[in-house]
């Protein structure tokens, strides 16, 4: 049986919606043939704690079936980072081709080390928030007790509003 795992995709460097489409398509290709899939639309954001002049990101959130451990997908989607052309990065929040990020695997928590789930800012942030709220609005992370589109009604980020670019992609 797959586990509901959700993952945010953000780019904002180079052709940002192909990066998002692929790696969106490496990670459909991990997925039992019999899984369901979401796509939220993609969206442009100014970016958040980034460093002076970091170009807009364009962000979507995925919810794909996995029938694996949370270790072996954080495996997977750090390679699908380093194949889309994501170096290492040296400075915190600097500009990248790809970003791919485990928001939530089913009803596991994960705390610490190089893995924590739910995703510790996954509530703080539009750029998350919206997208999920798009494909599962009523949706309780693990020990929390809000659904995703209460969390984003009483968000106060101080984010500017997203752009829509993409319904479907």
């Amino acid at each position: 049986m797959a586990t509901r795992v959700g993952i945010s995709l953000g780019s904002n460097l180079g052709n940002r919606l192909s990066h998002l489409g692929a790696a969106r398509d490496m990670l459909r290709d991990l997925m039992p043939e019999d899984a369901l899939y979401l796509q939220a639309p993609v969206y442009q954001s100014e970016p958040c704690d980034c460093p002076p002049h970091s170009p807009d990101f364009y962000n979507s959130v995925i919810e794909i079936g996995y029938a694996g451990r949370p270790h072996d997908l954080l495996e997977h989607t750090q390679g699908i980072e380093f194949h889309c052309g994501r170096g290492a990065v040296h400075e915190l929040n600097a500009p990248r081709v790809i970003d791919v990020d485990i928001l939530y695997f089913g009803s596991e928590t994960l705390d610490g080390g190089i893995l924590t789930i739910p995703h510790p800012r996954l509530t703080h942030r539009l750029f998350v928030l919206q997208p999920l709220a798009d494909i599962r609005p009523q949706f309780i992370l693990p020990g929390d007790d809000a659904t995703i589109s209460e969390h984003l009604q009483h968000l106060d980020s101080g984010e500017p509003p997203l752009t829509l670019i993409q319904s479907n992609w």
